[in-house]
């Protein structure tokens, strides 16, 4: 059985959380879009985490170009851990919290 948990987006405890979750036995660590980027959680962890998969759960489907580079890197730094979880928004988030037209 695969168990997640939700990884912290302070920067500062994220590697350390990362590495006391995957010691406990969690199969990944997912990092959700809300008030924060949910990558740059999972590229700390995946600097200090061997075998967790490493998940964005969700992250807001915006630049395709941007989020295949981010995915393509954070796989890669991960070892192929990275699993890219792809959410949308409505109008109002999409226009007025990432200002881009709809």
């Amino acid at each position: 059985m695969k168990v997640d948990s939700r990884i912290t987006w302070d920067l500062n405890n994220a590697g350390a959380e990362a590495r006391a979750l995957e010691e406990l036995g969690y199969t990944g660590l997912k990092s959700i879009e809300t008030a924060h980027d949910p990558f740059l959680p999972l590229l700390v962890a995946a600097q200090t985490t061997s075998s967790v998969e490493l998940i964005t759960g969700i992250a807001v489907a915006r630049s395709p170009m941007n989020l295949a580079q981010l995915g393509h890197d954070l796989n890669a730094a991960s070892n192929g851990r990275f699993v890219l979880g792809l959410g949308s928004q409505i109008r109002p988030h999409i226009t007025k919290r990432f200002s881009m037209p709809c």
